[in-house]
């Protein structure tokens, strides 16, 4: 358990009074993301502006059991955050956290309950891509998710976190409390758009007043949130208690590297995260597509192709020089001209991106990255082959990519083992795979999830021509030397 009395000298802990602090943001999804990131810019504003924001945690998955939760209680709802670099370590204990929520411990009831009280202002969420039960190659909400199919049936007694949000702002309309803002902070395109379009339709289902007064009332800006943060493993923690001096079972580890642009779109008041590091805009979508483009497409890139490699983490597909090579050469040669940002240096953003790759202190793992590729792909890879298409420019690492996300999806790594498929369509794949011979029928086979590649890619022969051909050359030369030959 934390102990901020064992803490090495230099920790930086919370020394305002957490008791002026008010529950104005209810959060959806405790991950290590939004410890490492929204928390601590919040904590930051606490700590050196006097900022009274609060936070209630909310813990919402049906497959999680709650041990995080249970062990912030445990700990008086503090937790620490360490940076890495290969220079050293700086470790900061966050407070901003009034109360923490889960659903199998204390019901959604609750958790509705906590989102309806007069002080919330914002909603926000961390919850991944599939948890907005949308289609990616859309952006529309999906009504065939079980999820859905429950809340529809069970409005007052919803599953998924659109019909959560629902719930309460239909509660708190009824109670005459003034709305919040609802503000995704995960990696989608136009995030707030794809939010307000969950919500609304769903509301569309229900009630077409309530989906008119969220039209009208409720704001859901968009995000740009950036920064390395590893899964937590069992080595991660006992390595992270021997450097705290005690154990943290919330505890996260992340780059120093922090990046938040908000649009600037709050219909009951916002904390003045600027204060602390956040840039506040009017148009986010620009960044996102620089980020989710440059980013989180190399990322994509070189987990598919290094964990098929047998590249455990981001930092030693750093050491082959191909590797390195690639990541740069897609970031700068077929996504930098597909973006819309204005006066960014996006030669000096990409090697930023690759100095941070570089960085040995964290060990971000390439399976890690390379989970629930289907909500992924639309946004990282997708859209820019669309650009390239309609303009006749080349796309080979793009289409790359896209065979290697087949080639992993496959289920078994060159070495013959098992790929373990993490992913909401992973039963849909699972058949598909299954179902296909491999080669040319497979590609074809994983190109019919319209959901992921509309109905514009599977029908464009030179886009399947390519993804083919690439496909090819990992199953017969490896990734390995698959990179090399297209990159030397």
């Amino acid at each position: 358990m934390l102990s901020v009395d064992l803490l090495p000298e230099g920790t930086v802990l919370p020394k305002y009074d957490r008791s002026a602090l008010h529950k104005r943001i209810v959060h959806f999804g405790f991950g290590a993301f939004h410890r490492s990131h929204q928390a601590v810019c919040t904590d930051i504003l606490a700590a050196e502006q006097h900022s009274d924001w609060g936070y209630c945690e909310c813990e919402i998955n049906p497959a999680n059991t709650g041990e995080l939760i249970k062990a912030l209680r445990q700990q008086d709802l503090l937790y620490s955050v360490t940076e890495k670099a290969d220079s050293g370590l700086k470790t900061r204990v966050v407070g901003v956290i009034k109360e923490a929520l889960y659903r199998h411990g204390d019901g959604i009831e609750k958790i509705i309950d906590a989102m309806c009280q007069p002080d919330v202002a914002i909603v926000s969420a961390t919850v991944t891509e599939k948890g907005y039960c949308y289609q990616p190659a859309t952006g529309e909400l999906n009504l065939d998710n079980p999820a859905i199919k429950h809340d529809l049936a069970n409005p007052e007694q919803p599953d998924s976190l659109p019909g959560i949000i629902l719930a309460a702002i239909k509660r708190r309309r009824a109670l005459g409390l003034p709305p919040f803002s609802v503000m995704s902070c995960d990696n989608m395109p136009e995030n707030g758009r794809v939010t307000r379009n969950v919500v609304i339709q769903l509301a569309e289902q229900q009630d077409q007043a309530l989906a008119d007064y969220i039209r009208s009332h409720i704001t859901f800006p968009s995000t740009m949130v950036d920064r390395i943060v590893p899964a937590m493993t069992p080595e991660a923690f006992e390595e992270l208690s021997g450097k705290l001096g005690c154990s943290d079972p919330v505890g996260v580890e992340c780059e120093p590297f922090f990046q938040w642009v908000i649009e600037d779109n709050f219909v009951s008041g916002r904390p003045a995260w600027e204060k602390a590091g956040a840039e506040l805009v009017a148009d986010v979508l620009p960044f996102e597509e620089m980020k989710l483009r440059m980013l989180n497409g190399s990322h994509s890139l070189l987990a598919y192709l290094g964990y098929l490699a047998g590249y455990e983490h981001i930092s030693d597909c750093m050491d082959d020089p191909y590797y390195l090579k690639a990541a740069r050469s897609l970031m700068l040669d077929e996504q930098a001209p597909t973006l819309s940002t204005k006066n960014v240096d996006l030669v000096a953003y990409a090697d930023s991106l690759i100095a941070r790759y570089q960085n040995r202190a964290i060990k971000h793992r390439t399976y890690q990255i390379a989970t629930d590729g289907t909500q992924k792909l639309p946004q990282r890879w997708l859209d820019s082959i669309r650009w390239h298409l309609a303009r006749g420019s080349d796309f080979t690492l793009l289409a790359l990519g896209v065979a290697s996300w087949m080639r992993f999806v496959g289920g078994v790594d060159e070495q013959g083992k098992t790929i373990v498929i993490n992913d909401p369509l992973h039963e849909q794949l699972a058949q598909l795979v299954n179902s296909s011979a491999e080669g040319d029928e497979r590609v074809a086979a994983l190109l019919s999830l319209r959901a992921v590649f509309g109905d514009d890619l599977p029908d464009n022969s030179l886009f399947r021509e390519r993804v083919s051909h690439y496909y090819q050359k990992l199953l017969t030369a490896g990734a390995k030397e698959t990179v090399r030959q297209v990159i030397g």
